[in-house]
């Protein structure tokens, strides 16, 4: 019997739809509406943010926060454009979306790495 891969593609999906749904509102919320409203006061100054920014446990969180869901949108569009009619090149589809997943989390490790 083969191995299949699906397990591993359906923790992604899991994991970035918790991390699109709970963590990016949070994240949105407080990066892109109260701290440049000024409600973060001396904290969301470009040098703590950047001191924040470049500790190891941060720089995980970030990744997993881009990274994560990336796959769901993957997973997430592989089954749509199946279910649009495509359904000739299963694994086309699923190379293509799981690899612009793969490289945009690859893109992200390397751009969050040098921060």
């Amino acid at each position: 019997m083969r191995k299949s891969n699906e397990p591993m593609l359906w923790f992604l999906f899991g994991a970035g739809g918790v991390l699109a749904a709970f963590l990016a509102p949070i994240h949105i919320l407080l990066t892109g509406i109260i701290g440049p409203a000024g409600g973060l006061g001396s904290s969301f100054e470009y040098e703590h943010v950047l001191a924040l920014v470049s500790h190891p446990v941060t720089k995980l969180y970030l990744l997993a926060l881009i990274s994560l869901p990336l796959f769901h949108w993957a997973h997430r569009f592989r089954f749509t454009v199946v279910d649009l009619g495509l359904r000739a090149s299963k694994r086309a589809i699923a190379v293509t979306f799981y690899g612009v997943a793969a490289i945009g989390s690859i893109l992200s490790a390397l751009i969050i790495v040098r921060l």
